[in-house]
């Protein structure tokens, strides 16, 4: 028997980030995260229920009480499987930061891939929680936090390269939130940790968004830092948050 989790919501929509950008995917948003990033709108605390959308992609939600079972998420998976055949891609675990919850997931995740592909968001600062689910993970997104835009106090690069090389051997791509502010010296280094495993990884340059739908940007800092990342790594791609601009969760 499977341990359960404390899930934030839970909610269909199309993926506004990195290597899935388009998809229509499932959002599991957990609770908890060990990082205070800045530009963060996302409320993770544990509470006494989940949200829950009534029927895939309807924006209205009912309640179940938390924590809740693999059991009552796998019956609300098949439902809306049935809802909506084919139209969902994969399960994208989201928090949060989902890898605090490692040992659950890894109890959980081979029996949600036996029905849709399992897709990580991560802020990659968990290796050895990483490497506990590895092998039951179909892709993974991992968020390197920059302090020009996270604000994180504590450097993390160490640990970005070491999540990084862990995931050597699976389908892992790389996202940076740049703004205004971000250093030549910051991509730099996110191209050191990425050419120092694997250099074919794509990175994807994502515009800080601002309340009100503002990017916080300018178009002649992000071709700037485009063309620098360009000039170590041959696949760099700038994708603003797509769900973001369409208004959707």
């Amino acid at each position: 028997m499977s341990d359960p989790l404390y899930i934030n919501e839970i909610f269909s929509s199309i993926q506004g980030e990195g290597m899935l950008a388009g998809r229509r995917q499932i959002f599991v948003r957990l609770t908890e995260c060990n990082l205070d990033c800045r530009y963060c709108d996302t409320v993770f605390v544990k509470t006494d229920s989940c949200r829950i959308e009534t029927k895939p992609g309807s924006g209205t939600f009912h309640h179940l009480s938390q924590p809740l079972t693999l059991q009552t998420f796998l019956l609300l998976l098949h439902d809306w499987l049935l809802q909506l055949p084919s139209a969902h891609h994969s399960v994208s675990f989201t928090g949060g930061e989902p890898l605090l919850h490692a040992d659950v997931l890894r109890e959980w995740f081979p029996e949600i891939r036996k029905i849709l592909p399992i897709h990580l968001e991560t802020n990659g600062t968990l290796p050895v929680a990483m490497h506990k689910v590895k092998e039951c993970v179909d892709y993974i997104n991992m968020d390197m936090k920059l302090p020009s835009t996270a604000g994180c106090t504590e450097h993390l690069w160490d640990l970005h390269a070491l999540f990084l090389r862990d995931c050597q051997g699976t389908d892992v791509s790389v996202k940076v939130v740049v703004g205004d502010g971000t250093t030549d010296g910051e991509i730099s280094t996110v191209c050191d940790i990425m050419s120092s495993v694997d250099t074919s990884l794509p990175l994807f340059l994502q515009p800080l968004s601002l309340p009100g739908g503002r990017t916080g940007i300018a178009a002649a800092t992000i071709f700037h830092l485009q063309e620098l990342a360009s000039s170590r790594l041959p696949d760099v791609r700038v994708i603003p948050q797509m769900h973001k601009l369409l208004g959707v969760l």
